[in-house]
């Protein structure tokens, strides 16, 4: 479990992080981009993730550091990340279901925000109430 937890914090963490380099810099291909791309109020919906994403990405990275040092601290940083992980594929996936746009270039992505969490956050509440402090990823 932690080599996989680890392989997807460092997968997501970074990934966010590309991805919003990447829109600042418009170097996603038009044949790539979602429905509407340039209407102003789906542009505005989609840069109202970023600080959800970038706060995704430090509290991954800042686990996997804690982690990496043995600090205790780790796991609820983990679950912060899993938690805030889970609530951006939740809330991308639900608009594209009001909108009923099915695109599954913007689905499989919010897919996996969305469900990855769910196996990983009762691990790690388990793991916390049974195992000592200094245990890390």
């Amino acid at each position: 479990m932690r080599n996989s937890l680890k392989i997807l914090f460092l997968l997501t963490d970074i990934g966010f992080i590309v991805y919003w380099i990447v829109t600042v810099f418009g170097l996603i291909p038009k044949e790539y981009v979602y429905q509407d791309y340039q209407n102003e109020l789906l542009v505005i919906w989609n840069w109202s993730f970023f600080p959800l994403d970038i706060l995704i990405s430090i509290t991954g990275l800042i686990s996997l550091y804690l982690s990496r040092e043995k600090d205790s601290r780790w796991m609820p940083f983990a679950l912060i990340s899993l938690t805030l992980t889970f609530t951006s594929g939740l809330q991308a996936i639900v608009f594209w279901t009001i909108k009923q746009d099915f695109d599954l270039m913007w689905w499989i992505p919010n897919l996996y925000l969305l469900l990855y969490p769910l196996y990983f956050i009762p691990l790690l509440l388990k793991l916390h109430r049974g195992t000592p402090k200094e245990v890390s990823l």
